[in-house]
C-alpha cells in the first residue's frame, strides 16, 4: 500500500483491507455497477477504522487531493496536506479514485508525515491497479494526528 507509515493499528487494518478487497476487482465478468458496490464498501469500512485512530482530528478542509494522471495504468494524484495545527502533525486520508459518473473505481490510504505548524507537504495517492481513463481523486475522509 502506497504511503502507509508510522499509522496505528486501525489504519494499517484499513490499509490492508483496503488492498485485499481491490485487487480482485480487475475481474472482467463484473459490471462497473458491481465493482463500484464492492469499492462503496472497503471505502465505508475503511472511513469507520480511520476514526478509530487515536488523538484523530477531523482535517479534511486540510488536505487536497491535486489532478489524477496516469502512470504506468494507474491513477496518481498528488494530495497536499496543509497543516493548520500549532503542532508538527501527520495526516492521514482515504482518497477515491471516481470515474466521471461517480462511481468509486479505488480507493487508497495515504499518510503525510512530520509536517510542521503553518507548512504543507504532499504525497501520492496511487491506485491499487489499473484504471482505465482519467478518474478523479476524491479526499473521503482526513483525520490529523
Amino acid at each position: 500500500m502506497e504511503q502507509v507509515r508510522g499509522a496505528s493499528g486501525a489504519l494499517l487494518a484499513a490499509a490492508a483491507l483496503i488492498a485485499a478487497s481491490l485487487v480482485g476487482c480487475s475481474d472482467t465478468t463484473e459490471t462497473p455497477e458491481s465493482l463500484s458496490a464492492r469499492a462503496s464498501e472497503v471505502v465505508a469500512s475503511a472511513s469507520a477504522q480511520l476514526g478509530d485512530i487515536r488523538g484523530a482530528i477531523n482535517a479534511k478542509d486540510d488536505v487536497k487531493a491535486g489532478p489524477t494522471k496516469n502512470e504506468d495504468g494507474r491513477a496518481v494524484s498528488e494530495i497536499t496536506a496543509t497543516n493548520s495545527s500549532d503542532n508538527t502533525a501527520d495526516y492521514t486520508a482515504l482518497v477515491s479514485f471516481k470515474d466521471a459518473d461517480g462511481n468509486v473505481l479505488d480507493a487508497v490510504v495515504v499518510t503525510v508525515e512530520d509536517i510542521p505548524a503553518g507548512a504543507s507537504k504532499t504525497a501520492d495517492a496511487r491506485s491499487n491497479r489499473a484504471l482505465s481513463g482519467t478518474p478523479q481523486a476524491v479526499i473521503g475522509q482526513a483525520v490529523r494526528h
